[in-house]
């Protein structure tokens, strides 16, 4: 699973939003809610495109219901008293393995009304299979499930 501290090392403080763009979804991939638009790091458009491709030739892109984000400067839930006690403290690299991996607009966050985190998920095998097979890691596998979320696997080098 990749970090915050591994995102930093790679793309910088999230605030200089180094590596953003705004891409334009090829039009063939602009079907239900697949957005027009999305503000991402240029590093996940590629494997974007392959999940959606894959949602819209498997037939699962009817399960895309809410598109709920990419990019988001934030903690990840739950840890910002934490975050900020380190930050306090001095602890900046400890600090920094708290913030979301939306920081740095290589995660997504889809059908969130129906996958909160901590939730059981509710995202079908094929449409997260969707995701994997085109370099996500899904965060309804993770011990504090978090359904609606999608991150890439590993960075690229």
């Amino acid at each position: 699973m990749i970090k915050g501290l591994e995102c930093y090392k790679k793309y910088g403080r999230p605030e200089k939003e180094a590596n953003m763009i705004l891409w334009d979804v090829p039009q063939e991939l602009e079907i239900g809610v697949i957005p027009k638009k999305v503000y991402c790091n240029k590093d996940i458009v590629a494997p974007l495109t392959q999940a959606f491709k894959n949602l819209i030739e498997r037939e699962f892109v009817h399960e895309l219901k809410t598109w709920n984000g990419c990019f988001d400067i934030r903690t990840i839930r739950g840890y910002e008293k934490k975050y900020a006690a380190l930050i306090k403290a001095g602890k900046i690299d400890e600090a920094i393995q708290l913030l979301s991996i939306h920081c740095w607009g290589i995660a997504i966050d889809v059908n969130s009304a129906w996958n909160g985190l901590g939730q059981i998920p509710t995202l079908s095998e094929g449409f997260v299979k969707c995701f994997t097979d085109a370099g996500f890691e899904w965060g309804g596998k993770w011990q504090r499930k978090d359904g609606m979320h999608f991150q890439l696997a590993k960075l690229p080098i």
